[in-house]
């Protein structure tokens, strides 16, 4: 019996290994553990762990990493402190951690300096934020990666990374999203007052390298919604640095019955108002990841996708009031094209599974090597 420990500080990531901890759970070989942490926690923000709660994991234990400074490197110093502190209880023979989050990080340096093998979901890929060093330097602290695609896979073994510890599993979301259980619409506009029929969506986080400008940014962002005449599902930022600005500039939206906003959405029902809906705006990730899947058009806003814009029918704009206001005229007529990316088939639970299944991953050395090319 192995115990498989599950580290997840936001609803995103927790979206994209809530079916790797659900057939862990089953497996009768692994024991699973959920750290759980970060926005999770936050009020303001959803409190989602109700949403880790409805799954009924056998072990999730809880930690508050939030500090009033809100800045990366003291969330990152305190979960350290928490995790580190939680391994010693549950004795974990690997780390399941993802993406490029400060709490990854945390969990592949709590890992590695612990001898505890640190597992890494959906690294190689590439951003264009302070998410892209957090996320390579997760990777090197990492032993075992479980990548998207070919592409990512690549770019691991260009950072000296051993091919024998790669494993192209796809983008576990992808599980969720064309699962036969998700919620019909009507159920989803119900259990959350929805009053229209027709909406685009909009996810609009906050880039920490430009800090300074996203009042700006934000400001600009609301005034072409407003000056808009579509309906919208309004999901809050994340809570890195510069969400207060965002947060602040979403205040002139209420009162408008054009606009629904909410703190955080159940991630299934997330998904089903993704699947109907006319666009997504923003710049979220599930706007350049998931939403093509749905062959749902797209506009993205500046520079946090930066290199992972490769679908050819994403209009990308910048934070200009009059181009945003533009973009939203163009996304009625231009012809959105509905071309699969690369990000799996919705098998990563199972292949995740049959790799932790093999005797190969567990013989994987402790002491990392850098495998030059």
């Amino acid at each position: 019996m192995k115990n498989i420990l599950f580290l997840t500080g936001t609803r995103a990531d927790f979206g994209k290994i809530k079916s790797l901890i659900q057939i862990v759970e089953q497996a009768k070989a692994f024991t699973p553990y959920v750290f759980v942490t970060g926005m999770h926690l936050q009020h303001t923000y959803g409190y989602t762990l109700l949403e880790i709660e409805r799954c009924g994991f056998s072990n999730v234990h809880t930690f508050e990493n939030h500090t009033d400074e809100t800045t990366m490197d003291l969330t990152l110093a305190k979960t350290i402190t928490g995790l580190s502190a939680y391994v010693k209880t549950c004795q974990p023979d690997l780390i399941v951690i993802h993406g490029d989050r400060v709490e990854a990080l945390a969990g592949a340096i709590v890992g590695s300096l612990n001898n505890i093998l640190v597992a890494h979901i959906e690294g190689g890929e590439v951003s264009g934020t302070i998410d892209e060093l957090i996320r390579h330097a997760t990777s090197k602290m990492s032993h075992i990666h479980f990548v998207a695609n070919a592409e990512a896979k690549r770019r691991l073994i260009q950072m000296g990374e051993l091919e024998i510890a790669i494993f192209e599993i796809g983008s576990p979301d992808v599980d969720i999203m064309f699962s036969k259980h998700l919620p019909d619409l009507e159920t989803v506009k119900t259990y959350y007052e929805i009053p229209f029929n027709d909406y685009g969506i909009v996810m609009f986080h906050p880039v920490t390298t430009e800090f300074e400008d996203m009042e700006r940014y934000a400001n600009a962002f609301v005034d072409a919604l407003l000056k808009d005449t579509h309906n919208y599902i309004v999901i809050f930022p994340n809570n890195d640095l510069g969400s207060k600005a965002i947060l602040k500039a979403y205040e002139r939206l209420h009162g408008d019955p054009r606009f629904r906003i909410f703190p955080s959405l159940r991630f299934e029902y997330f998904l089903t108002f993704l699947k109907h809906a006319q666009f997504i705006i923003g710049n979220s990730s599930a706007g350049v990841r998931e939403a093509p899947y749905y062959g749902i058009p797209v506009i993205n806003i500046g520079s946090r996708q930066n290199n992972r814009v490769s679908h050819s029918d994403i209009i990308n704009v910048d934070y200009d009031t009059e181009t945003i206001k533009a973009s939203l005229k163009d996304i009625e007529i231009k012809p959105f094209k509905n071309n699969t990316p690369n990000f799996g088939t919705g098998q990563s639970a199972v292949l995740f599974l049959k790799t932790l299944e093999h005797n190969t991953l567990w013989q994987l050395n402790h002491q990392k090597q850098f495998r030059d090319l």
